[in-house]
């Protein structure tokens, strides 16, 4: 599957503080120039050193610069490193025509941790993901990435799982070459194994 030529292609990567996703918009930014794109990274902010909203906006083009920011309703993909964050953005960047993949593991802002406020369960957020986008993956990408003993590699598992359903121009080889170019041997070992265990997830469908 993947998607008509797009212009800009809108990537949103919708997480909290400390999951890296400014990491991975680099990392795919890059992928995609080295691949002959133009691309227009912006990012916004909540409170993210206590766990907060941090928004990573990709805006992929054969020809152009756009502005750095996707405007409402004009996500094509969102990639959510954390669930209520991805239903979140669905909501606000999103459409009926959009494409989600997000992981399925929990970070419970403080208001949750101290009763002040109640989480959904997954399935009511499941629901409404699948409610509001053209279709929907889900992927326990901070299991997978704590099997290989390191749940910061959370991130990395999620654009292998990206990659691997080529929904968008992501070629594999250029994002490992990423990898790569900032990672030292032992760090590269564990960063490309958490790549290929996404790229090879199976979403039984």
């Amino acid at each position: 599957m993947s998607l008509p030529q797009k212009e800009p292609l809108n990537l949103i990567i919708a997480g909290v503080g400390g999951q890296g996703n400014v990491l991975i918009s680099r990392l795919i930014g890059q992928a995609m120039v080295d691949d002959g794109y133009k691309v227009t990274i912006g990012e916004t902010y909540g409170a993210s050193q206590r766990g907060g909203s941090v928004t990573s906006h990709v805006r992929i083009s054969k020809d152009h610069q756009y502005g750095a920011l996707i405007p409402e309703g004009q996500a094509d993909i969102i990639l959510g490193l954390e669930p209520m964050e991805t239903l979140r953005h669905l909501a606000l960047r999103g459409s009926p025509s959009t494409y989600v993949i997000t992981n399925t593991r929990p970070i419970y802002p403080m208001c949750v941790a101290t009763g002040e406020a109640e989480y959904p369960t997954l399935d009511h957020i499941q629901q409404n993901i699948d409610e509001l986008s053209r279709k929907a993956w889900y992927v326990d990408a901070s299991e997978i990435a704590l099997n290989l003993g390191v749940v910061l590699l959370t991130n990395i598992v999620m654009v292998g799982a990206l990659a691997g359903l080529k929904i968008m121009a992501l070629k594999p080889d250029r994002f490992e070459h990423q990898l790569k170019a900032i990672f030292q041997k032992g760090k590269l070992d564990l960063n490309l194994r958490a790549f290929k265990m996404g790229l090879g997830h199976d979403f039984g469908q």
